[in-house]
């Protein structure tokens, strides 16, 4: 895991970014962080003197969604940042704002535990006004509608946004998506493969055979066993999180949806409204879990071996055979398989997060014009109807090999800003690495 390495933090260049605006800015600046600012699926490390019993699952690849636990990892987290949080501190001291939106792989900002321990860092406390947590939206200066966009992804909407909560074994818990607990669970323990690059772990059935060949058939030979049994985790802890009820407390539901729409600057009916804009999570389609995990392509072959088995076994009541003839009907069904394999295609981040349906809603919902999100890792701009969308893209280490030699992607960022009288305009900007001023965005650069 390589691109894990201190060398590719990108916390300089935040630093710089942030510097360069807030000296060609007049007045205050807000700092909107969207989502997946806080990587809590990636922290394998556990306490020394853990608060409670930590499971086998979690002892091999990362901690749960518990208060304790999520507690824990953000303070790892923040350890690995200290710099950073500490020029934050001195942006909020100029009297700059910051705000955090929950994404789908830092659901564990919900946590008030985990809230204390971020504003501790950043020399704030929970009656400060100049730093907010969102649930899944926020609305800035009533003009622009900015969300990380999982609550628009089949593989990684959280359930219900609202109340996060379930309980499991008696203990409070974050419900998860597949998306993350597929990280967690799996990726976690896939050596090569980075997360923050989607080509990288979404391939083609030759893709990964060249791929195992390449990078593990050395260091991790018995990859497939690894697969298996993490893939068959992520998909009974996924159906687990998602059947379980809700945790809501009657007589707080509308304080809850107020105290949701206080910190997004929003109004109760408005974030009834946009709850219900998330779509299901595709865990209603246990298929579709099994499909990308592969786990229906493995069983579909444990499958075909078990029937070519009970064939010989069958033939061999009439006369003895040998055991390897039971090469001739594997052979003779595996075409079966790759028929099937060949013609079953990867869903994740197949449709757009915002299409014209959705924006258009969004606009009458909040009566925005700009709509900013980010999630697929792809900067984008496009005028959809009424309103302007944005994605924002990505600064996390994606790069096209586990050598990581060479990057995919740029440092991209949406900057709002006076254009007018009282209008604002959202355009979108590249970040060089180790750069002193903004590009124009291009999209070649996305590549």
């Amino acid at each position: 895991m390589a691109y894990k390495r201190k060398e590719f933090l990108v916390d300089d260049d935040v630093l710089k970014l942030i510097n360069y605006v807030e000296a060609r800015t007049d007045g205050q600046l807000e700092l909107i962080l969207n989502g997946d600012i806080f990587d809590f699926d990636s922290v394998r490390q556990l306490p020394t003197t853990p608060f409670a019993p930590i499971d086998w699952l979690a002892r091999a690849r990362g901690l749960g969604s518990e208060a304790w636990m999520s507690e824990f990892k953000i303070e790892t987290i923040l350890k690995d940042h200290q710099p950073l949080f500490a020029a934050l501190t001195q942006f909020l001291q100029r009297g700059n704002h910051i705000v955090f939106i929950a994404g789908n792989h830092d659901l564990e900002l919900l946590w008030p535990g985990v809230q204390t321990r971020i504003l501790k860092a950043l020399g704030a406390t929970a009656q400060s006004e100049n730093v907010r947590f969102c649930n899944w939206f926020y609305i800035s200066n009533k003009d622009t509608y900015v969300s990380h966009g999982h609550q628009y992804d089949h593989f990684c909407a959280a359930k219900n946004a609202i109340d996060p909560l379930i309980e499991i074994r008696g203990r409070p818990q974050i419900r998860l998506p597949f998306g993350d607990l597929c990280h967690r669970y799996l990726i976690n323990g896939m050596g090569y493969f980075n997360p923050n690059a989607a080509g990288n772990y979404i391939m083609g059935l030759f893709d990964y055979i060249k791929f195992f060949f390449r990078y593990m058939a050395k260091t991790q030979p018995l990859l497939l066993i690894t697969w298996f049994w993490g893939s068959m985790a992520t998909f009974f802890v996924t159906l687990n999180h998602h059947w379980r009820p809700a945790m809501r407390d009657p007589l707080t539901v509308d304080d809850k949806v107020r105290d949701i729409a206080k910190h997004a600057q929003a109004t109760p009916s408005m974030v009834r409204q946009l709850h219900a804009l998330s779509i299901p999570p595709a865990c209603s389609n246990p298929y579709l879990i099994l499909r990308e995990l592969w786990l229906d392509r493995g069983l579909l072959l444990l499958l075909l071996f078990f029937a070519a088995c009970q064939i010989i076994l069958v033939l061999n009541y009439a006369w003895p055979i040998s055991p390897l003839n039971v090469l001739i009907p594997i052979g003779l069904m595996l075409p079966l398989f790759f028929l099937y394999a060949f013609q079953v295609r990867p869903t994740v981040f197949t449709d757009p997060l915002i299409n014209e349906k959705r924006a258009s809603l969004i606009h009458r919902i909040t009566g925005v014009q700009n709509i900013v999100c980010g999630h697929t890792h792809e900067a984008e701009v496009r005028q959809i109807r009424e309103v302007k969308y944005i994605n924002g893209g990505f600064w996390s280490p994606n790069f096209k090999t586990p050598e990581c030699k060479e990057r995919v992607g740029a440092q991209t960022f949406v900057w709002i800003r006076p254009s007018g009288d009282s209008e604002r305009s959202a355009e979108l900007y590249e970040w060089p690495d180790d750069g002193v001023a903004p590009l124009t965005f291009d999209p070649t650069s996305q590549r």
